[in-house]
């Protein structure tokens, strides 16, 4: 393992982290609030920063994959407890571990709070908040390839780990210039977010920390109601829109880009993401008509929960826990399934659920007729063995994952539905589930360690499984 390269790493992202406190530092300077909050924590930063990134090593510059994974999860935890300072020096979150779990529902979009009244928070906490979903939306590490120059082997191994999907690639040839264009794809579309927003008649803080929660799909509001709160049905079609859209595969904006439309159109994970938010639009309508005074406002309503929570963004514009059955059952397996691999959303990502169905009538077919030979196929293109294999495997992990997670909270006695859809929620990086943890109510209610367990399920979901567990597996720091 290399130690120093490791460290290295950790201080330069620990440095970005405190550069990035610069922007709700500015934001509470102008709204009259205290600074020192984000002044003792960029402190904290930069000085354990600075010697890290001094000691970087001049020689021994090996970084391989199993370092890779250890350097994208430890990165997430890290940033996570010392992102969690902000809320505890301002007193917003008394907690440190309520604190901690805030700041990882954050960076990892998922949208979960233990929050009773957001509206009287300061804004530049406010901003904080909602700048972790952005910053962890496109991922941290993918942040730091952006802005600085990275050995591309080094780089590869950061990106496998941290990269949401069952494969990984490059738009081109250097890897620095594949995060610079993924990056610009992501802050063009946000700002158009915020002015679309602000057409609206959004106030323009309002319209960026909603803008920055929609663009990393997480779904953290100002607002103690949500999106709900504020009576806008412009701003909820615009952002029902823009979760669908930030729920696609980055790849095909740069297929637009680039004029490769009939490519971007013609890829099979988009059609089954449209189609899949569609019928289950159609559905949630059906099954709630009635609950709404217009048939516009059921549309409205109904796209915007499907849209929310396949990217796994988790705002609210209804107390869907009302609804029946039929629809949250939609909605529950819309939490599973979540949107394309590539984009800034959770859950298992609609190629994974693709492949394993394609997979399962192969089975089928073989079982019938044994001599036949079959092969999975996905874009037109046989998938190789292995990536038929890691996405079950996936599979199985995951569903343990869930499982486990559940099984630890229920010590805090909760009901059956608030459990299950709390551990499946923060696995799939959504927030909101049913029962004490829907739209309407939070995470408050758990235990300390139940919280801890969650963050963890949080961060395993976000980082989909492995890089956690290669991190914890008592292997990965033996000597080799």
């Amino acid at each position: 393992m290399n130690y120093r390269m490791l460290g290295y790493l950790f201080g330069v992202l620990m440095s970005i982290e405190a550069a990035l406190l610069l922007l709700p530092l500015l934001t509470a300077a102008i709204y009259g609030e205290s600074v020192l909050p984000f002044l003792y924590t960029m402190a904290i930063l930069l000085g354990v920063a600075i010697p890290l990134i001094l000691l970087h090593p001049r020689k021994n510059l090996r970084f391989f994959a199993r370092e890779g994974f250890v350097c994208v999860a430890g990165t997430w935890i890290l940033l996570s407890l010392t992102g969690a300072l902000p809320f505890l020096f301002s007193g917003a979150i008394p907690s440190y571990v309520d604190a901690v779990f805030e700041t990882v529902s954050g960076f990892t979009t998922t949208g979960a709070t233990v929050l009773t009244s957001v509206e009287e928070l300061p804004r530049g906490i406010l901003l904080w908040r909602s700048l972790t979903h952005w910053v962890g939306g496109m991922g941290v590490l993918m942040f730091m390839l952006a802005v600085l120059p990275s050995d591309n082997s080094r780089a590869m191994h950061l990106l496998r780990a941290e990269v949401p999907g069952p494969t990984k690639g490059k738009l081109v040839p250097k890897l620095r210039k594949t995060a610079l264009i993924l990056y610009g794809i992501y802050v063009a579309m946000t700002l158009l977010e915020v002015v679309a927003l602000l057409l609206t008649g959004m106030p323009l803080y309002d319209a960026i920390v909603s803008a920055l929660a929609t663009a990393g799909t997480g779904g953290f509001s100002v607002m103690n109601t949500s999106i709900m709160g504020y009576k806008n049905p412009a701003a909820e079609w615009i952002i029902a829109i823009f979760m669908f859209l930030f729920g696609v595969n980055f790849n095909l904006y740069f297929f637009l880009l680039i004029g490769k439309v009939g490519n971007a159109l013609r890829n099979e994970e988009l059609r089954i993401y449209a189609i899949v938010t569609l019928l289950a639009t159609g559905v949630i309508l059906l099954n709630t008509r009635g609950l709404f005074n217009s048939f516009g406002e059921g549309l409205r309503t109904a796209f915007f929960q499907v849209a929310s929570v396949i990217s796994t963004t988790g705002f609210t514009t209804a107390d869907f826990n009302t609804w029946p059955t039929l629809s949250k059952m939609v909605l529950l397996l819309l939490m599973l399934i979540g949107a394309s691999a590539g984009s800034t959303a959770g859950g298992i990502k609609v190629s994974r659920a693709t492949i394993l169905v394609k997979n399962a009538g192969r089975e089928l077919r073989h079982i019938l007729r044994p001599r036949s030979v079959n092969v999975t196929r996905l874009e037109g293109v046989a998938l190789p063995e292995e990536t038929v294999r890691s996405t079950s495997h996936y599979l199985v992990l995951y569903v343990l994952t869930f499982l486990a997670g559940a099984l630890l909270i229920s010590v805090d006695g909760a009901s059956l539905e608030t459990t299950l859809t709390a551990s499946l929620a923060c696995l799939s990086n959504v927030g909101p589930g049913l029962g004490a943890v829907g739209p309407m109510g939070n995470f408050a209610g758990f235990s300390a360690f139940s919280k801890l367990v969650l963050s963890l399920e949080m961060l395993v979901g976000r980082l989909e499984v492995l890089p956690m567990l290669i991190f914890f597996a008592p292997s990965t720091w033996k000597k080799m």
